[in-house]
């Protein structure tokens, strides 16, 4: 293997789970007469956290609706979370073998805490045994907290480890971590958005990541 540990980024890497977070960016706007916005949009600005996606889903000049809209997407995103959700494909087999070959892996993410911790369990629960979203007490990527943090849960150290991500966020992240960073293509940024964002390392299929993990 070519690496001990495997720090994964969760949306547009582990999970496709742009749906279900445009339908509830969506009824949020609508519960405050806002126009709706793409599935395409919600794409583009997705990696943040919540509070950004859903302030860059507002029109300019509605920021004093801001509170209400956004509780309003947490109340609602906590319930459809996982209606259109799923694991891309072959994502869990690359998990199920890193675990047997004894990799430690986590998942950081700037999706709140409960409900990354919510996902993780649903979708890996047998194979990431440490799963850490923005909370009061870890700063939200691209500062490295949640990153160290995963570290530190798994008893691993940052030699060895590799950062997995979909966005510049991501790269930026790994970077303030001191980790390497591989992007893969199949997430929520186009391959040119991850090369001007600073990528190194651009894979496009699960299949050929699970080879450059193997070390083939």
């Amino acid at each position: 293997m070519r690496y001990k540990t495997v720090i994964w980024d969760l949306d547009g890497t582990l999970l496709d789970t742009v749906e279900d977070l445009c339908d509830s960016v969506n009824a949020a706007l609508e519960s405050q007469g806002l126009p709706t916005r793409t599935l395409e949009y919600t794409r583009s600005v997705v990696g943040h956290g919540i509070a950004d996606l859903v302030h860059r889903s507002m029109p300019e000049g509605t920021d004093d609706l801001f509170d209400a809209t956004f509780a309003f997407f947490k109340e609602h995103y906590a319930v459809n979370c996982v209606n259109k959700t799923r694991p891309y494909d072959g994502i869990p087999e690359i998990t199920e073998y890193l675990k047997a070959e004894g990799c430690g892996q986590a998942i950081v993410s700037n999706k709140v805490d409960s409900a990354t911790k919510m996902l993780g369990k649903l979708y890996f629960p047998d194979t990431i045994p440490v799963v850490i979203g923005e909370s009061p007490t870890v700063r939200k990527k691209p500062a490295p907290d949640s990153v160290f943090e995963a570290l530190r849960q798994l008893g691993a150290e940052a030699a060895g480890a590799v950062y997995i991500g979909d966005s510049e966020v991501d790269i930026t992240t790994a970077a303030n971590a001191g980790l390497p960073c591989v992007c893969v293509s199949w997430g929520f940024r186009s391959r040119q958005q991850l090369i001007d964002g600073g990528a190194s390392l651009i894979i496009d299929s699960p299949a050929a990541l699970l080879d450059y993990l193997k070390g083939e």
